[in-house]
């Protein structure tokens, strides 16, 4: 191992070990494919970078001399289709592994990835190919995400090419009464990478072109300061905003894998749990983990379950793990004494705030801390427990120092400590702090609207205490504003999951005529607790007694399940929407809330 990190990323502590300074240093020219992937596998090819398996029982295992062989095949057939630099590709892949094949070969060209999600339907693909003038996609056969495409590429002008991926079963096969587990572990192994083929009228089969292709590319001039990748990022109206990104974000993410994540080059095996439509999995299976030259552990599962990821950390010995709170809290909701977990060292979440109660059973029977980080489809990591700090359970952590940050109020001014504003990230838009987007793609509106007077205005907010540690509250439209109170939904949302009758709640506002907003608590219960009135009135209660009597939910929702991300990410504006439509409505039986005023 040579340690290829330290080229890129300087680092200082301070007398009682925390992370004191940060800094990036990289050439005009840098490519990270070319220069830390491909870096790499000249040095040592056979240096493991990813294990990849499925639930149908496939696996494969990937040197870094592996991922350059294969993404410069990708590269030349992809080029032999008409992808040329400057292009945007819109990559839906799941978690298959030619995700990160051909992230590569897209790097390499120059050309712009685009990752989304499998869950698009025909408006929500529309609107991003028409939007972001995409003119390939790469699209898994899994599921009816190519029918979607199919459907709407005659009102696509810019769509050129249809490039289709033949996914081995993404964990949907093996529920089907067809399903022959020996047909799919005997694609495992070297030699048959990108063998299985796929055909359908109007696409061309990536795996057997990719096989065909040569393996002989050579470097493509590219310059760090390039758009390089691309994040839709919904927010609470609107159409989705395009996040722009050039080659200093890959870098940046060396700090979330080096510091935050904690992983180790030589034995290491990182396991970040999200989909490669989303952000959070370049975070974490992808950027920062290959450049301190580590390996990552890939699922590629269609359901999450808790048992079933338990066992992969016993049966692979993964050492560093990361996922959102839900997932730990699902995991905590197994026989979870049957797994050893003997090989786990670290463990770090984000997405949600971290519930104290959480944080102390995974403490309890792991022996380890949960060290919680927080960024944004638009930043690489900018606040966390870094490796070497104290977490306060329920903090987000410190800033990272590769940053000026501050929480601001609406007019400009720093918030006094257990004052709540608004993180801002200092931004001179002539020297852009590294993995700080670009902007928003074609859109200069939106992004005046966050990057003005020096300042990017992430629209979340916090509290900062006398020790500098920062208290996430939530979006600024997550923030409800109730008869004078703001009060965030992450601190009610910490007391109800303490109660034993809750399994999982989102916190959100509803309209008021008298306090402008009403608390409503969304609930999923635990099995043998019914949602009836002397329940709401004991978690009413409950609330009262553990907080500000002023924030207790007005409102309580009994529901079977809450709307989530295929990350397990509670998605708090799918609850508000729904409230919307039916408050529109106007018919009282479709209001089905057990509320008590």
């Amino acid at each position: 191992m040579r340690y290829l990190s330290e080229n890129y990323l300087s680092e200082s502590r301070d007398h009682t070990g925390q992370v004191a300074h940060l800094s990036l240093h990289y050439p005009e020219s840098f490519n990270w494919a070319y220069d830390v992937v491909d870096d790499i596998a000249t040095a040592e090819p056979d240096r493991p970078a990813m294990v990849w398996c499925n639930p149908e029982g496939e696996e494969h295992r990937f040197s870094y001399g592996d991922m350059k062989y294969w993404s410069d095949k990708c590269a030349n057939f992809l080029v032999a289709q008409g992808v040329r630099k400057g292009d945007a590709v819109l990559v839906v892949l799941r978690r298959h592994y030619q995700f990160w094949i051909c992230a590569l070969a897209l790097h390499k060209i120059g050309a712009l990835l685009v990752p989304a999600t499998f869950m698009l339907r025909e408006h929500d693909l529309e609107y991003r190919l028409v939007a972001a003038g995409i003119k390939a996609v790469v699209c898994t056969d899994a599921g009816s995400i190519a029918d979607v495409c199919d459907t709407v590429a005659p009102n696509c002008p810019d769509l050129k090419i249809k490039i289709l991926v033949a996914s081995g079963g993404a964990g949907l096969a093996v529920s089907q009464p067809d399903f022959d587990p020996d047909f799919h572990h005997a694609l495992s192994g070297p030699e048959h990478v990108c063998e299985l083929t796929t055909e359908r009228e109007g696409w061309v089969d990536f795996n057997s072109g990719v096989r065909a292709a040569s393996d002989f590319w050579g470097r493509i001039t590219t310059s760090v300061h390039e758009p390089m990748i691309m994040y839709f990022s919904s927010g609470t109206s609107g159409n989705p905003k395009m996040v722009l990104h050039d080659y200093t974000y890959a870098l940046a993410h060396t700090v979330t894998a080096k510091l935050w994540h904690n992983v180790v080059g030589d034995n290491g095996l990182h396991f970040t749990i999200a989909d490669t439509g989303w952000g959070k999995a370049v975070w974490g299976k992808f950027y920062g983990q290959w450049t301190m030259e580590s390996c990552v552990l890939t699922y590629d599962f269609d359901r999450f379950n808790a048992d079933d990821i338990l066992s992969l950390i016993d049966h692979y010995g993964v050492t560093t793990l990361c996922c959102p709170p839900t997932m730990y809290r699902l995991m905590m909701q197994t026989d979870f004494k049957k797994h050893r977990l003997t090989s786990l060292m670290y463990c770090t979440t984000a997405g949600e705030a971290l519930n104290p109660d959480l944080y102390d059973f995974w403490k309890e029977n792991t022996g380890l801390t949960i060290y919680e980080g927080f960024g944004q489809t638009e930043t690489p990591l900018t606040v966390a427990n870094l490796n070497g700090s104290h977490p306060k359970p329920g903090s987000m952590g410190k800033i990272v120092p590769l940053y000026d940050i501050r929480v601001l109020r609406d007019d400009g001014t720093e918030c006094e400590d257990g004052e709540t504003g608004e993180i801002c990230i200092r931004y001179d838009p002539d020297h852009r702090p590294e993995g700080i987007m670009i902007g928003y793609y074609r859109n200069p509106e939106k992004t005046a609207e966050a990057i003005h007077d020096g300042w990017y205005h992430t629209g979340d907010t916090a509290w900062r205490d006398e020790d500098d540690y920062l208290w996430y509250v939530g979006r600024n439209d997550d923030v409800i504003k109730s008869s004078g109170y703001r009060i965030g939904p992450t601190e009610i949302e910490s007391v109800l999951l303490q109660h034993d009758a809750v399994r999982e709640c989102a916190v959100t506002g509803v309209p008021d005529p008298v306090r402008g907003k009403a608390v409503k608590a969304t609930i999923v219960l635990q099995e043998g607790f019914e949602g009836t009135d002397e329940l709401t009135r004991e978690l009413q209660d409950y609330v009262k007694r553990e907080t500000a009597p002023y924030k207790y939910p007005r409102i309580v929702d009994y529901v079977d399940e809450l709307p989530k991300t295929v990350n397990g990410k509670i998605r708090r504006v799918a609850i508000r929407k729904r409230d919307e439509e039916a408050a529109h409505m106007e018919h009282p039986e479709h209001d089905k809330r057990d509320g008590l005023v």
